[in-house]
């Protein structure tokens, strides 16, 4: 008896071309160009959620930089006074602070002075 394996195809066409709607051209309806842009899309997201993490923490430095230099310090000189003195704030929390309660923030860096 014959296989016939058309829905299974249909299938795995469909789930591919839902996946790149909206995008331009042949590459929302043709399957072949679909495949090659939802392979490069999804490449490109890969690298980029790494990315992000890399970008983030270059925001939150220029923050606490920024917040360090209103406050007569630079960034390596609080940096390094925090782990002298065992206050262990990571980069995103600490520029949270400077910027949503610099109260805070500025009691930290008078304890550490």
């Amino acid at each position: 008896m014959r296989v016939k394996r058309g829905t299974t195809t249909k299938k795995r066409h469909k789930k591919i071309l839902s996946q790149t709607k909206g995008m331009k051209g042949l590459r929302h309806s043709s399957i072949k160009k679909a495949k090659e842009a939802l392979l490069k899309s999804m490449t490109y997201a890969y690298r980029d959620r790494r990315n992000k993490k890399r970008d983030l923490r270059r925001l939150w430095i220029q923050r606490i930089s920024a917040f360090a230099k209103d406050n007569t310090m630079n960034y390596s000189t609080l940096m390094n006074k925090m782990k002298e003195n065992k206050i262990e704030i990571d980069r995103k929390i600490l520029s949270e602070l400077a910027i949503n309660e610099p109260e805070t923030a500025k009691a930290i860096i008078e304890k550490i002075k």
